[in-house]
């Protein structure tokens, strides 16, 4: 089945290279660049495994800001002091934030990734679930290699196709990669990071970064609060949340830091952040709100914060991908449409798991726990 899938994957890199030539990139670059290459069966399986998307937040941060990750981080802060210091003064993305992505990304460049990107972006553009997508990100990253920035044994990076340090795709790195050391590439695969962490904070100073802005604060909420208010689409003024009894994990109201809005990736069981903009920022780089909240808060561990305060439902489990898309669908048949049958919990699918549990007198926390899906199939 493989070497038949292969024969395939190999026709359709005939094809393709054929496109590529046409759209300019050279032959000798076209050579170096697909001269054996394969089809990538792990690639495939871990596109559809996404950590993401298929662990519990309180699991994923449990990796994400661990001790471990924490203290390294704290070491690569020290270590690069003065780079992530002249970083922050020249984009205004605060150092403790470009190192968390960093630390996320690649454990501070010590694992940047092991699969070469060609392979990575061919597989997935010939697998086709976002086959047009993965064939613009291979085309950026041939128009890569024939810039010289690296060479295809040095462009590697994840399953996906991200690279380098803070794993940037083919596109990013065209549109946010800066050349910070002046050397006349922009590098965000070799030993050396500045390139890369330049290129991170760029990035988020391009998607809107607000300097001095937290990206969320663990927040308590009050007796009796309103969770229809726990939704993205409803900001106020942490002032405003204040006289609604939302105070922060000492009981002080939070600063006015701008508008925000309150997330339970938890539900009603769960901790509960006030989330400001920036939130969308670092969502930029990655939807997952479990990725964003590890950023944010690996960065506020790194900083000296405190670890976050409230509970999880621990005993839940992750709904599978099919249990995710079944839920989703039972929930359109009920009237309360998602939208996106994706099979990833996103607003739009909170949005409708609260709408449902409002009308069946159920908490409106839009937690789409394995006992809502239960809810759900027993009312078919």
């Amino acid at each position: 089945m493989v070497s038949t899938k292969n024969a395939a994957f190999q026709r359709w890199v005939h094809d393709f290279r054929a496109r590529a030539a046409a759209g300019g990139i050279p032959t000798e670059i076209l050579d170096a660049a697909f001269t054996g290459i394969k089809y990538n069966t792990d690639v495939v399986q871990k596109d559809r495994t996404q950590n993401e998307f298929t662990k519990t937040v309180w699991v994923y941060l449990d990796s994400a800001a661990s001790d471990a990750r924490i203290a390294a981080g704290k070491k690569a802060m020290k270590k690069h002091a003065a780079l992530l210091g002249q970083i922050e003064k020249r984009y205004g993305v605060e150092k403790e934030i470009v190192t968390a992505i960093w630390g996320l990304e690649s454990a501070y460049g010590s694992f940047r990734g092991s699969i070469p990107t060609i392979e990575a972006l061919a597989t997935l553009a010939f697998d086709g679930r976002r086959g047009a997508f993965f064939e613009t990100q291979l085309l950026d990253a041939l128009k890569i290699l024939n810039d010289g920035h690296t060479s295809p044994a040095g462009m590697k990076g994840s399953w996906a196709g991200a690279m380098g340090h803070t794993q940037f795709m083919p596109s990013s790195w065209h549109a946010h990669a800066v050349d910070y050391d002046r050397d006349g590439k922009r590098d965000i695969w070799g030993d050396d990071p500045a390139d890369a962490l330049a290129s991170a904070a760029n990035y988020l100073k391009a998607n809107g970064w607000e300097t001095r802005v937290p990206w969320g604060i663990e927040v308590r909420l009050p007796e009796g609060f309103n969770y229809l208010l726990a939704r993205r689409d409803l900001e106020k003024m942490p002032s405003e949340w204040a006289n609604l009894g939302v105070k922060d994990i000492r009981g002080n109201p939070v600063p006015d830091h701008g508008p925000a809005t309150i997330l339970l990736p938890g539900g009603a069981e769960g901790a509960a952040f006030m989330i400001f903009r920036n939130f969308a920022v670092i969502e930029s780089y990655n939807t997952a709100d479990a990725y964003v909240i590890g950023v944010g808060h690996l960065a506020d561990r790194i900083a000296g914060g405190p670890p976050i305060q409230g509970g999880w439902p621990r005993e839940d489990r992750a709904l599978t991908l099919p249990e995710r898309m079944e839920l989703q669908t039972l929930l359109r048949r009920h009237g309360f449409d998602p939208q996106k049958l994706d099979g990833k919990i996103g607003p739009l699918t909170i949005d409708a798991v609260r709408s449902f549990q409002k009308a069946h007198g159920l908490t409106p926390d839009g937690y789409a726990s394995p006992g809502f899906l239960q809810t759900l199939r027993r009312m078919r």
